[in-house]
């Protein structure tokens, strides 16, 4: 595992962290990318992270459900596809696949570790906290071309289902139970 260096005060910048920028892109895939900027012009497939079957959500933690919230966003060249998921009195996390690349992430130096789950390299960064308790983690599971990204939320001693866990912790619970979904070779 390695640590990385730069420190994030604030939520609000851990959130505009974790969805990255047009600007700086350092990697792409080696297929289907823009000349212009050299990042892959969509997300990644092999997983649709808005089809999660009911019981592998329940495996996870009992009562994840999807929320109401679609993450179809973009900036610049940067691209998210996924969905957000909800557990009542507990935490939520959006899985979306990006076309953001773990390399492009590593030269942002955000601070966080590596781990491997399921044959796959998770980056795990910008774990923070906001004044009012809620703590974000953001987890990046390595794809041909991009990753999907987990984005956790955890009120953090105020949720009854998740107040023992950090968001990192709850964000690698749910890694742990998605990546395998993850079609080989993707």
């Amino acid at each position: 595992m390695r640590t990385l260096t730069t420190v994030v005060g604030l939520v609000g910048a851990v959130v505009l962290a974790g969805c990255g920028s047009s600007e700086d892109p350092v990697a792409g895939s080696p297929t289907g990318t823009s000349a212009a900027d050299g990042i892959a012009e969509d997300v990644p497939t092999g997983i649709d992270p808005c089809d999660i079957p009911p019981e592998v959500l329940n495996s996870i933690t009992p009562g994840l459900r999807k929320g109401n919230l679609d993450d179809n966003t973009s900036r610049g060249a940067i691209k998210w596809r996924g969905c957000r998921y909800v557990v009542s009195d507990g935490y939520t996390t959006t899985m979306s696949l990006t076309n953001l690349t773990l390399d492009m992430l590593r030269e942002k130096n955000y601070p966080g570790r590596e781990d491997v789950v399921d044959g796959r390299t998770v980056l795990t960064t910008h774990q923070a906290s906001d004044p009012t308790g809620v703590e974000g983690c953001v987890l990046n599971v390595q794809m041909q071309g991009g990753s999907l990204e987990f984005s956790v939320d955890n009120s953090h001693g105020t949720s009854p289902k998740t107040r023992h866990l950090t968001a990192c912790e709850v964000g690698m619970s749910v890694a742990e139970k998605i990546v395998p979904l993850i079609e080989p070779g993707a």
